[in-house]
Formats: C-alpha cells, structure tokens, sequence
C-alpha cells in the first residue's frame, strides 16, 4: 500500500500540472471501488476548478472552488497518472479526467481497494477518515514530547504502536522497518519503553528515512508509480525491509552464524531488522 513517501510524491507531481486548472469532463467508468462513489460524483466534479493538493497522512486531499474536497485514497495497487489528452482508457481505468488545457489524468486500480469521497472543506476534519489521524511526521510540531505523549504506558510493540494511524499519520510498513532500524530499536520493545535518547532518535529517523524517501521518488514495489509514470527508487536503499538473510548496511556479523537480518510476524504483517543492531 502506497505510504506518506509515494502520497506525498503524487501528490507533488500533480500540483504542478492540475493547480489552477478546470476539471473539464470527469468520466466514472464503474459504480464503486472499495467503497461506492458518491452520488452524482462525476458531475460534482466536472467543470470544478483544483485550488490545492494536500496531505493528509496517506489521503490525497485535491481542494476544488466550491469549497469541496476531493478525497482520495490509492489503496494496494490505485495510481494517478497524468497522460496525453488522447490517451484510451483501459480494463482498469475507473476515472478518467480530461484536464482544461493541460493532460489527461487517469486512476488506475486492479485490486479496487483504493476509494474516493466529495466532502465539505468546513467539515474535512471531522470525516471519519481523517479526523482520528495523529500529527504528521514531517510536520515541525511532531517532536519528541508528542510522540512519547502518545506512546507512554503502552504496552504494545513499537512496531505496532507506530503502524497505528492514531499515533502518527502515514506510516506503513516499510518506513517503520526503515526507522527503527536507523533508530537502533528493536521491533519487540514494548512501546512505552521508548523515552529520552531513544524517543528523540526515533523521531530524528522517521523524518530522515521520509524525506529520503520522498527525495527517491517513492518506494515502487507491484503497482505504485509516479505521476509521470516513472517508478520510485527508494527501494534500492532500503536498510533491512525485505533482506532477510542479507547483512545490513555496515554490517560486520558473520551472517553465517547470525543469520543476518530477521524477519518475523508481527499482526500479520512481515517486520525486518537486525538483532544485533536495534536492541
């Protein structure tokens, strides 16, 4: 699933061309994706003007003139695509935006676990998606004291506690490997042990491993691409997330014996790190 890094990265690559610009013909090619569209959803759209692109955690927020947000959410395999005005849709083409004077923009999901929704901008933050998120990582008042705030007397995993949308918004997954390996912590420790030195390393490594992220393009695994087009790159310098059995960046273990980095399951969900490294 597309993380805050790719969110983030589509949402720069769209700016550029759709703000300012008229939306000039909006056509919905199926009824629903994870979720219905909402009523008269191409209509409402058509003819609207994009004022800003946000984000908001993992949600893609396109502000439009009539005081409307278009919310969107790209799922497992959704992508937002910019083409050639004349370019045909496809099987899995769902909505398809002729942009006045400029590309067509197309969302594409196979697995339609991606959704969209029309809400009023006066009442954004109380939609049930998004009025639950925790700050935003890259944002300044994320600091060591708010997430201690929201990790103390936690005794989940950290792993765990940092995948919880309501404790910081927009990591998944691979950022989290990502940062407790630059963190030097361990997956397993209990959240409400993270305090002092650990609390401010922790931080400091989730902003580096997005903004290096963000400056990669994204991480393209099966589906995620750019706005462009092109593929993110990031996953080329990923420390530990998908190398078991690999060493790890300055590794000097001998993986022989160590078995080099490890790979477990924690809620379902595969973690990577290297037990000699995060403690």
């Amino acid at each position: 699933m597309p993380e805050l890094p790719e969110v983030e990265t589509v949402r720069r690559g769209l700016a550029g061309v759709l703000h300012g610009r008229r939306l000039a013909r909006v056509h919905q090619r199926r009824p629903d994706l994870r979720l219905p569209f909402p009523d008269s959803f191409a209509k409402r759209l058509t003819g609207r003007a994009v004022t800003g692109l946000r984000r908001r955690g993992k949600y893609l927020l396109i502000d439009l003139d009539d005081a409307t947000v278009w919310l969107v959410h790209l799922g497992m395999s959704g992508r937002l695509v910019l083409t050639d005005p004349g370019t045909m849709p496809e099987t899995h083409d769902h909505v398809v935006v002729d942009v006045e004077g400029g590309p067509r923009l197309i969302y594409t999901d196979v697995r339609r676990f991606g959704m969209m929704d029309l809400l009023p901008a006066a009442a954004q933050n109380d939609h049930r998606l998004l009025r639950d998120l925790g700050p935003e990582p890259l944002d300044p008042a994320f600091t060591a004291a708010i997430l201690g705030a929201a990790l103390a007397g936690r005794s989940t995993p950290i792993k765990a506690a940092l995948l919880d949308q309501r404790t910081v918004a927009g990591l998944g997954n691979i950022y989290v490997c990502e940062a407790l390996y630059h963190a030097g912590l361990s997956p397993l420790r209990l959240a409400g042990s993270i305090t002092g030195r650990r609390l401010h390393r922790l931080v400091e490594a989730i902003r580096a491993v997005l903004d290096r992220a963000i400056a990669a393009g994204g991480s393209s695994l099966r589906d995620y691409v750019q706005a462009d087009g092109e593929l993110g790159y990031f996953q080329h310098a990923w420390a530990v997330y998908g190398r078991a059995g690999g060493r790890c960046p300055g590794c000097t273990c001998d993986v022989a014996q160590t078995g080099g980095i490890q790979r477990i399951v924690q809620s379902n969900r595969s973690t990577f790190y290297c037990a000699a490294r995060q403690r």
